[in-house]
């Protein structure tokens, strides 16, 4: 077996110039992996570099692949995945995986940002505040998941209603209402968390029913269940598919 055109076309829009050191140490593997992800996979469907790094770049935070996760943001950059983008989906990650997974991938998106000039902090996407928040997460909610969703926050058992509270104002009012990503791209990377961090099935069912309801379809997502497989391995992409299969059927 030798490495592809395609792939050798491909790594150099990646990375231009660079030659991984596995090629010299794992010859074989490079050339069964790239040649799968890098030509196969990759040409499987018509899914825009711009989502299908996007996407990569989210499941990596999933699945705590920092290594890879720091190549890949420069192939994501080459491919116009902005810093402001990088900075959204790990913001938005710390609400699906918490701030002690996502923490050293803040740093390397400033580490990146720094080699490649970009100066720190980058532009504020914020466009809520302490007042509305709260009015504003729950509209997301509504925007995303449907009526049903209308003041969901005010609902459960007193105990744990604080929770939803929280799932509104925090969660959606903090960071779905950001610039940066709109809606379809946020749930599109909330997708991706979920899918690969795994445990998380009826969440995801949920999620990926959210991403029916706004425009990215059932094809679109096995699009990125196919883009992503390669990173996160067969078991949760097929998970993903049967959650995916699941919610279509809602």
């Amino acid at each position: 077996m030798a490495i592809s055109k395609n792939v050798k076309d491909y790594h150099e829009r990646m990375f231009p110039g660079y030659e991984s050191k596995l090629l010299s140490t794992d010859p074989e593997f490079i050339e069964l992996f790239d040649n799968f992800a890098f030509d196969e996979v990759v040409n499987q469907d018509d899914l825009d570099d711009h989502t299908r790094f996007i996407a990569i770049l989210a499941t990596l935070l999933g699945c705590q692949g920092i290594d890879e996760f720091k190549t890949m943001l420069i192939a994501s950059y080459n491919f116009g995945v902005t810093p402001i983008e990088m900075k959204e989906i790990a913001y938005q990650a710390v609400a699906y995986l918490g701030i002690g997974r996502v923490y050293p991938f803040l740093h390397a998106i400033n580490e990146f940002c720094e080699k490649q000039g970009i100066a720190l902090p980058l532009e504020g996407q914020s466009t809520t505040n302490t007042e509305n928040r709260l009015e504003k997460g729950s509209q997301a909610q509504v925007d995303i998941f449907g009526e049903n969703m209308r003041e969901f926050y005010k609902s459960g058992p007193e105990e744990s209603r604080h929770i939803n509270r929280w799932l509104a104002d925090n969660c959606f009012g903090d960071y779905y209402t950001r610039g940066g990503l709109d809606y379809k791209q946020r749930e599109l990377i909330t997708f991706c968390f979920l899918a690969a961090q795994g445990g998380c099935e009826p969440q995801l069912t949920s999620h990926a029913a959210a991403n029916m309801r706004i425009g990215n379809d059932k094809a679109f997502l096995i699009k990125i269940i196919s883009q992503c497989l390669p990173f996160i391995g067969y078991p949760r992409s097929l998970n993903a598919l049967r959650c995916v299969n699941d919610a279509s059927q809602q």
